[in-house]
């Protein structure tokens, strides 16, 4: 039985492209660079108008273009039902975050699959650990997620699953995800998850397993990132709070050194979680004018912050193709400059 914490996931072998979007600094920390897949999501102070015109074919269209410009992975969101109170807020349109990955394994070749984020609550760990396996088994190698609880309780009551007690749940099925992935005998045993007995095929390509990142900012949530985590996402923290709360991490007892990303986006200093839901913190949320230097200069600050990995948010812009020239912006005049930082 896997009984110790997760250790970082082998990052799969592939050339990088020569637009250098994976920069490695002198000082030996890598900053990579993620993309937050338009039209995956419609939360009007993260996305722009022009994405509720994509077309599931447009959206593979980008993907393969981040392909091609070696950015690091493809971030999915997911959410099963909006409630209706806060739908203006946070928006109407999500998919299912594996289904979304599998499609765009096959429509690339050396990007990560990830998912920004997996509500592993509401989903059966065994099934989840077997899309997993699948998906990472068939993209050679490829597959990654974050999980964590989201935040509306009627998503959880839709579903029938208990909104009391979800990080206990949580926490069974991050175990026994992880049985399932190690383990050629695997048993596990917890309030919400438990099996004997029984064998489970194939394995994830990654060893240990695929990189699997922990979203969300409260003490919880940094106990279960030291425990089963490659890596933390935060979503409200401030900037300035990551050092303090990573040094909480690498000091809990579970931690065992291993290798450790921080995801941290841009556009998350700019949206807010409020009871009917997202807001922008400000009107020009969505996209302000980014100038070079400013951006880079932001990333290099969150670099020195602790943070590994990154998205940079689009300015304003007219639809798919201009999108794109954002994409290779970024690829050929962003992430070069940050290389010694």
């Amino acid at each position: 039985m896997y009984d110790g914490p997760a250790l970082g996931g082998t990052p799969h072998g592939s050339s990088r492209s020569k637009q250098h979007s994976v920069c490695q600094p002198t000082n030996g920390v890598l900053m990579k660079f993620h993309i937050f897949m338009p039209g995956c999501v419609h939360t009007p102070p993260l996305t722009q108008p022009w994405e509720l015109s994509l077309t599931g074919p447009d959206v593979v269209r980008v993907a393969q273009a981040a392909d091609r410009l070696g950015f690091e992975s493809l971030l999915i969101p997911e959410h099963f039902v909006v409630g209706t109170h806060h739908a203006d807020t946070t928006g109407t349109h999500f998919l299912d975050a594996t289904t979304a990955q599998a499609v765009m394994a096959g429509a690339t070749t050396r990007i990560k699959l990830g998912s920004m984020l997996t509500l592993l609550p509401l989903h059966n760990p065994v099934v989840m650990a077997k899309a997993i396996c699948t998906l990472d088994w068939l993209s050679g190698g490829r597959a990654a997620m974050t999980v964590g609880l989201g935040w509306q309780e009627d998503e959880y009551r839709t579903l029938g699953v208990p909104w009391s007690g979800r990080g206990s749940r949580m926490d069974g099925y991050l175990g026994a995800m992880l049985e399932l992935w190690h383990s050629d005998s695997p048993r596990f045993d917890s309030e919400h998850i438990s099996f004997a007995d029984i064998v489970f095929e194939p394995k994830p390509v990654q060893r240990p397993h695929p990189p699997l990142w922990i979203g969300g900012d409260v003490d919880a949530t940094l106990r279960r990132a030291a425990r089963f985590g490659d890596g933390w996402s935060p979503w409200l923290t401030p900037p300035a709070q990551i050092p303090e709360k990573l040094d909480r991490i690498r000091s809990c007892p579970e931690f065992d050194g291993r290798p450790f990303a921080v995801f941290f986006s841009l556009a998350a200093l700019n949206i807010g979680l409020g009871g009917d839901g997202h807001y922008a913190r400000d009107e020009h949320s969505a996209g302000s004018p980014q100038e070079q230097q400013r951006v880079i200069d932001d990333c290099g600050h969150l670099a020195k912050l602790g943070v590994t990995d990154t998205w940079v948010a689009p300015p304003p812009v007219s639809g798919i193709s201009e999108y794109l020239e954002h994409l290779q912006w970024v690829a050929e005049c962003v992430a070069p400059a940050l290389e010694g930082v």
